[in-house]
């Protein structure tokens, strides 16, 4: 599989076009993998979620540019949607550094619900011990 050219967006960049005109401002879209998306609290704001195996395009607008991110340090996931989206017509670009970068750089992100993750069991308390019997071994 070859991997399709997508355009790039720096966090620099989407920040200024966040705080600009209404009108240019791009639609955000998590495509972080199940795993990711289920474990985490925090989403770029206004994010909306695509399932990266097959992302919805209900409610996107082509007329609006549109920038994907995911939490993969090389934005592989977010590369492949971003190429099926840019196929499908869109105005596609993915964020640069991914969420990460963004939340490490302090910039704004939204809660979400995570799915908690059951906790380990505890471990059953030591049974309470009978005082030490010297041995033979210990007095050696």
């Amino acid at each position: 599989m070859s991997a399709m050219a997508v355009s790039r967006i720096s966090k620099e960049d989407l920040t200024l076009r966040l705080e600009g005109d209404e009108a240019g401002r791009p639609a955000l879209a998590d495509v972080r993998r199940k795993y990711a998306w289920d474990h985490s609290t925090l989403k770029l704001p206004g994010a909306l979620r695509l399932d990266p195996r097959a992302p919805s395009t209900a409610g996107l607008s082509k007329e609006r540019d549109l920038v994907v991110y995911d939490s993969d340090p090389d934005e592989i996931t977010a590369v492949e949607v971003a190429a099926g989206l840019a196929a499908a017509g869109f105005r596609v670009h993915v964020l640069t550094g991914g969420l990460a970068g963004w939340i490490a750089a302090n910039l704004p992100a939204e809660t979400k619900d995570a799915v908690r993750a059951v906790p380990p069991p505890a471990a059953p308390a030591p049974a309470p011990t009978a005082p030490a019997v010297e041995t033979a071994a210990a007095k050696a």
